[in-house]
């Protein structure tokens, strides 16, 4: 299974670009960061990430057969995924600034630092992921447009990129966590910065859906 280098590094530069963008995820690495230090948001981090290689494996499960299957099922995923795509796309590029972001971040500030067990820290970033079908389905959505119509076992290549996508998330979860301190000081600044990424996560997203919609159907 060989994979192409300009596609993989593209691949990586969008992983690292939607790692960066503000979500949920991210609320709630900096959350805990600010409330009980970097170690505890540093945890979050692992605790989301071991969350979203449940959403992988069982991704590349139904993936592989529905990539394998007739041209109905791929259309219907095509146009499932681009749509989901393009929906975020739209929803980023003209939301709100701070997208309400800025809020929970002031009173993540203002709480008084507590310790909190890294345990339930950890289950907490791990199921509110694996709870969360958006993440599924992001990564039914997004991994596909990597793998090249001729590898002969998608799923495993679906695998491999999720996890490098996973894995790719770790330093950019980690950077969240230790610029904490800095945002606790900066929540301004912080809510600004959250705005424009979300403007650029939101062009690639269209991109993405767009690229997605227009894909034929490889085939039988």
């Amino acid at each position: 299974m060989s994979i192409d280098t300009h596609q993989l590094l593209m691949f990586i530069a969008a992983g690292w670009l939607l790692n960066l963008t503000p979500g949920p995820d991210v609320l709630y690495i900096v959350s805990n960061a600010l409330r009980s230090g970097a170690r505890a948001g540093i945890v979050a981090g692992l605790g989301i990430t071991a969350g979203c290689f449940v959403h992988i494996f069982a991704a590349a499960v139904g993936v592989g057969a529905l990539l394998a299957a007739s041209a109905t099922a791929f259309t219907v995923l095509k146009w499932l995924g681009a749509a989901y795509l393009l929906w975020m796309g739209v929803r980023m590029l003209f939301s709100r600034a701070g997208g309400g972001n800025g809020a929970a971040l002031a009173a993540a500030q203002s709480a008084t630092p507590v310790t909190a067990s890294l345990r339930s820290v950890f289950l907490g970033g791990f199921w509110t992921n694996v709870l969360n079908p958006k993440v599924a389905i992001f990564f039914l959505a997004f991994v596909p447009q990597f793998i090249a119509p001729g590898i002969e076992n998608k799923a495993l290549a679906f695998v491999l990129l999720g996890v490098l996508f996973n894995v790719n998330a770790i330093p950019v979860n980690v950077g969240w966590a230790l610029a904490a301190a800095w945002m606790s000081r900066r929540v301004g600044a912080v809510q600004r910065g959250m705005h424009w990424l979300d403007r650029v996560a939101g062009v690639m997203f269209i991109g993405f859906g767009l690229k997605l919609a227009f894909t034929e159907s490889p085939k039988a």
